[in-house]
């Protein structure tokens, strides 16, 4: 729900897990009001009702006539978030704000919208001033506790669980949230008791389940394992807490070996997710047509010297799953450079700018003043006087040409894993947020597919802009390989980049532990006890995976 009335039981608004409730506080506040005006009161229960397309003409028709009534601009604001419509949502609340700056319910509502459109900076902002007027609201400390660890304030932020949860200790999707965080920052241990009493308080709750097999250092036992299944066999729970059960247990029995039972886990978690998202594999193939097309070696030549100058950021990128925070983990334990976390900033001002076609239109100073968006918008992110920093959203592939343009001196890594070995670790993950390719082995593979066919190409037209990093490289000649990374980003030598594992920096992604223990072989085999189910990603990968490390002529 977009309206901030902070059911604990909820979570905060925009984290994995959460589940809208009916709109509680926007009932509440609607009733003193309704009852003078019939069409209000029926408007709002319709919106507790979710009967969103009864209450919509009713709330229009309401302020066609009163445009001021700040109830219901706050009522139409929480339709248009529960559609998705997050910035007609901000306009309204911005709306009720101005006509009433001291709507605390509303300013509420506006930080969860922020903080769902990824601006965590700007939804604790008013947060801050919605708690010094309600400074006992254990939902709005919950909310601010999430916003802080968007932004890497994770000691702040957990302080704030902690405060919630002596106040409210009964809430397991708090819990939980708060073992995200203890997590993140390599509190394994309490992180691990975060979540096995969430799990003491809601068994079923498939989330949590998934966090502790996501460690990828927690072994099952007979007793978890049987928990699971359990709680699978029960029609009531969410479907988003059954998917997220199959995962967990495709972990717990691929750790056992039992490979056929825990494909089988993983392709009903896959099947199930895919049914709540939209993907398609065609859309992406003409994605990075247009780009080929578009990207030739005169459009370069011709904007050579554009764009901003500065040489800070260090963009790593590739498919997810592929090594990218182990680079991230070794280039952050260099005493030049920064570990920030997955960025959202390239794509966001990629789509502002009508990226692919309409680069074509924008003038030098145009691509000057994206570039230097781009470092003031990741400002927030920086914690130290470090020259460089590192923006590790391995997606960015999709925007190479747009980063090469925008911030023409910026470093650019791409972390290259098997096809085999990557495809299938993304099958078995299950994401927070995005990675929608990933949850089919055959849009899996056409995904890499297409990845490499546009990394080639970038390659072609723009030789040595890219420095590669071949996992299994890495993984067996890590010193040459980490010495030759140093070089690309025009760093010299230190030897706490090959003890990478005991840097103590905060970790966001899946590969929070694994980075944290010295580089090991297993992430080059672990798709073989599973080759008798992976022929329809075998047969899409194709010249892609007869031609790694290199892409197909």
């Amino acid at each position: 729900m977009l309206g901030n009335d902070n059911d604990l039981l909820s979570g905060p608004a925009g984290q994995t897990g959460s589940r809208p409730s009916k709109g509680l506080g926007v009932m509440s506040e609607a009733i003193a009001p309704s009852l003078h005006d019939p069409r209000l009161m029926t408007a709002a229960l319709a919106l507790y009702d979710n009967r969103l397309s009864d209450a919509e003409p009713l709330l229009r028709a309401h302020l066609k006539d009163d445009p001021f009534d700040v109830y219901a601009i706050r009522m139409l604001a929480e339709l248009a978030g529960r559609i998705g419509r997050y910035r007609d949502a901000e306009t309204l609340l911005r709306r009720a704000l101005e006509l009433q700056p001291g709507f605390g319910a509303a300013r509420a509502n506006l930080a969860t919208c922020l903080y769902r459109q990824n601006k965590p900076a700007e939804a604790i902002a008013e947060l801050d001033l919605v708690m010094v007027d309600d400074p006992e609201n254990l939902g709005n400390a919950n909310l601010k506790a999430a916003a802080l660890g968007r932004i890497g304030g994770f000691d702040e932020a957990i302080e704030l669980y902690g405060e919630v949860l002596k106040a409210a200790p009964n809430q397991p999707k708090v819990w939980m949230s708060y073992g995200h965080m203890l997590k993140t920052v390599g509190r394994q241990a309490e992180g691990i008791a975060a979540y096995r009493r969430a799990l003491d308080l809601a068994p079923t709750l498939g989330e949590v389940w998934w966090s502790l097999a996501n460690l990828k250092t927690v072994r099952f036992n007979p007793e978890d394992v049987a928990a699971m299944q359990e709680a699978l066999t029960q029609d009531d729970i969410e479907d988003e807490d059954r998917f997220h059960l199959d995962f967990a247990l495709g972990k717990a029995l691929e750790d056992e070996k039992e490979f056929e039972a825990s494909f089988a886990h993983y392709d009903a978690g896959n099947t199930l997710r895919r049914t709540k998202i939209i993907y398609d594999a065609v859309e992406t193939r003409g994605f990075v047509d247009r780009s080929i097309a578009q990207f030739t070696p005169d459009f370069f030549a011709t904007r050579a010297g554009q764009g901003c100058l500065e040489r800070a950021p260090i963009f790593v990128l590739g498919m997810p799953r592929a090594g990218s925070t182990l680079v991230e983990q070794i280039l952050a334990s260099h005493s030049m450079i920064e570990g920030t976390s997955e960025l959202p900033d390239i794509p966001a001002l990629a789509r502002t700018s009508g990226y692919p076609e309409s680069v074509a239109d924008l003038s030098a100073a145009a691509l000057r003043a994206l570039g230097d968006s781009y470092l003031e918008r990741t400002r927030v992110q920086r914690k130290t006087d470090r020259a460089l920093f590192i923006d590790k959203l391995p997606n960015n592939w999709v925007h190479t040409p747009f980063i090469h343009l925008i911030l023409p001196n910026a470093v650019i890594i791409d972390a290259r894993r098997h096809p085999m070995s990557c495809c299938f670790s993304n099958f078995k993950q299950h994401f927070a947020r995005g990675q929608a390719f990933s949850y089919s082995l055959e849009d899996m593979g056409r995904y890499y597919a297409d990845y490499v066919r546009l990394m080639a190409h970038i390659d072609a037209v723009l030789p040595g802009r890219v420095h590669r990093v071949i996992y299994e490289q890495m993984v067996y000649d890590t010193e040459a390989e980490v010495r030759a990374l140093l070089s690309a980003c025009g760093v010299p030598f230190e030897e706490t980049c090959l003890r990478f594992h005991q840097n103590e920096r905060a970790v966001r992604t899946a590969s929070s532990e694994q980075v944290r223990r010295p580089i090991f072989s297993e992430g080059t085999q672990g798709w073989q006890g599973f080759e008798p189910w992976l022929e329809p990603l075998k047969g899409v990968l194709s010249a892609v995976l007869t031609a790694y490390p290199k892409a197909p002529e």
